[in-house]
């Protein structure tokens, strides 16, 4: 029997619900952080700002009260990037996430990683980031007077990459993080032991969840993992089939929300890097292809961006002056007024929650 097709529309819909962006869920914050599988956090800030265009009622400062009580963590996962996951899910994910790791040393360093003895040179780190949250200036200093003559940055990403290790929050911070954190052990800062289990077949039904229906290679792309077809195959019978509209298949949950393909999308404020926009090897439900070289920097920085009807339009920039802080979104193509007005409503409300100390809020267009 063929599998019924769904249209880009569709998919479009489809993530959007799971990914709380069709309407502002009530749900706790360690829920919907659980439920999406982590938040990108590659800068503290953006995690804050991904919740806050999620949920009902999200308040700043609920992130850092959760990881300073350990119940949340932000380590190096999906895509060998850090995210903010659940302290249970950290646990249980991590060491499936270490041969992408490994392999992303050695791609990154290529000949210099034949250099570094790992045992050694992780034996040196692994006691010294236990003692007490360490800076990676601080881990390359203590490296080098143990290995006289290494590789300092070299030695500092084979640590960064090879033990499980936490960033340590801060209290009294803005965003709950300094820019440059202390790290320490995962299993010491969160008092238990990492899974050993290698199975991904749990992870294709949580990340079908937060980001499907989807292809084996969209979840390739989002996790970093090569190849997961068996992981897809271990879990099949729990799975339903559609084909998009290139005929590939896509598999689903059975009860996951598929919405009408009319179901309208508010314009939502997103932070850079965020996980809606990364998660899928094919990204044309949320970026049209002209748009997509528009979204990263020339050194991969993934920018804001606002959607308008459930896409990509624009990037954003905040400019902050003489205690007013100001929303600029730079819109890909001509805005209607209608949407320019829904756009300056949900700005000067993400205003409100990221710069509270401001006398002013306001919106423009830089076209």
């Amino acid at each position: 029997m063929p599998s019924d097709v769904l249209s880009t529309q569709a998919l479009n819909r489809a993530t959007l619900a799971r990914q709380l962006l069709l309407t502002r869920e009530k749900m706790t914050v360690p829920r919907a952080i659980e439920h999406l599988v982590g938040l990108q956090a590659q800068l503290a800030r953006p995690p804050y700002l991904a919740l806050w265009s999620r949920l009902q009622g999200f308040e700043r400062d609920q992130i850092t009260k959760l990881a300073l009580k350990r119940q949340l963590a932000r380590g190096t996962m999906m895509r060998g990037t850090l995210h903010l996951m659940t302290a249970k899910d950290y646990l249980r994910y991590r060491g499936l996430f270490q041969p992408l790791l490994a392999a992303a040393l050695r791609s990154v360093l290529k000949e210099r990683a034949t250099a570094l003895d790992l045992p050694a040179l992780l034996a040196t780190a692994k006691p010294f980031l236990d003692e007490q949250p360490r800076t990676f200036e601080e881990v390359r200093a203590h490296l080098l007077k143990h290995h006289v003559g290494g590789d300092e940055r070299a030695m500092g990403f084979a640590t960064r990459m090879m033990l499980p290790l936490i960033q340590v929050p801060e209290e009294g911070l803005e965003w709950g993080w300094p820019g440059n954190s202390g790290f320490t052990l995962a299993e010491s800062w969160l008092g238990e032991k990492l899974s050993t289990d290698d199975d991904a077949s749990p992870l294709v039904l949580r990340y079908l969840a937060a980001f499907g229906p989807a292809t084996v290679a969209d979840m390739q792309a989002w996790s970093g993992i090569k190849p997961l077809k068996d992981a897809f195959e271990t879990v099949r019978g729990k799975l339903v089939e559609f084909r998009d509209e290139k005929k590939r298949a896509l598999f689903d949950l059975p009860k996951a929300p598929r919405p009408p393909e009319d179901t309208p999308a508010p314009v939502r404020f997103l932070p850079d890097f965020d996980n809606l926009i990364l998660s899928h090897a094919d990204r044309t439900r949320f970026v049209p292809p002209e748009h997509r070289p528009l979204l990263s920097t020339k050194n991969l920085r993934v920018l804001n961006v606002f959607l308008v009807d459930g896409r990509t339009a624009g990037t954003w920039t905040t400019e902050r002056k003489k205690g007013a802080a100001t929303l600029v979104c730079n819109a890909f193509e001509p805005l209607k007024k209608p949407v320019r007005d829904a756009l300056v409503q949900e700005g000067e409300a993400l205003l409100r929650f990221s710069d509270p100390e401001a006398a002013k809020v306001a919106v423009t267009f830089a076209k």
